[in-house]
């Protein structure tokens, strides 16, 4: 039995795919939008209901990768929708919505032994963020030490209070992840604390503000979700490949 996820804006859910509904699995019914993102289990194949807004659909599956989610996609089409999807969706899978049963068992078959297969490639891979031995995380010229409970920028010292500290290190530690204010007040501040989701983002500012000008800007805001750390480096990658852009280009007469 495998855990599913179905996004969709209808009334009707058992409408979007009907095979579902006659094979084991147990299939989480959410709303079609960015907040029912955190909603969805780690471990879960998420059905996207393209049928009558692709344009939703595709700003979906764009803030999926951009979140940092490896879930698995399988896009529910019309016939007239396999027009205009192509890779640049980064969807796993696409499914007509009139399917039978044996093709969604077989397709979801699939699914899951590549998503098998990628756990290992990963776990055998490089990490996701520059975390040595000793406890550092090095992020352009930002480092955490999380064995020191200290952080640099540059080699200057950041005066940080112990849960502006944990704040960064948890951010630092998953790189591109969305998290919403709830999340980060479970996971920093724990079970424990009876604060509004407000101390999430007081903390953000005071974070911002230590970080200065040029690395405030490393804590992102996903607007109507939460918060999440975007490398510097990436940045970097992005100016140059721009200014390298800018310099290819042939000059006009």
């Amino acid at each position: 039995m495998t855990d599913l996820t179905l996004m969709t804006f209808s009334h009707d859910p058992a409408s979007v795919l009907p095979s579902l509904a006659l094979l084991s699995h147990r299939v989480r019914v959410l709303p079609m939008d960015a907040a029912s993102l955190v909603k969805m289990p780690e471990n879960t194949i998420l059905f996207l209901d393209g049928r009558d807004d692709l344009a939703t659909a595709k700003t979906l599956c764009r803030l999926i990768h951009a979140s940092g989610l490896s879930t698995p996609i399988v896009l529910v089409l019309t016939e007239g929708g396999f027009t205009v999807v192509n890779a640049e969706w980064g969807v796993t899978d696409v499914v007509v919505a009139s399917a039978s049963p044996a093709e969604v068992e077989g397709r979801l078959r699939l699914v899951a032994e590549r998503g098998a297969a990628n756990v290992v490639a990963a776990a055998s891979g490089a990490p996701a963020n520059d975390e040595q031995e000793d406890g550092l995380i090095r992020c352009g010229d930002l480092v955490v030490d999380t064995n020191g409970y200290t952080a640099n920028l540059r080699g200057i010292p950041i005066d940080l209070a112990y849960k502006e500290f944990e704040l960064l290190k948890y951010l630092v530690q998953h790189p591109g992840r969305v998290f919403t204010r709830a999340q980060l007040l479970q996971e920093v501040w724990g079970y424990d604390y009876y604060g509004g989701t407000r101390t999430v983002d007081v903390h953000i500012r005071r974070l911002r503000a230590k970080l200065g000008g040029e690395y405030e800007h490393v804590i992102g805001t996903v607007r109507n979700v939460g918060y999440r750390f975007d490398p510097p480096e990436e940045d970097e990658e992005r100016a140059q490949a721009q200014q390298a852009a800018g310099k290819a280009k042939p000059k006009k007469d």
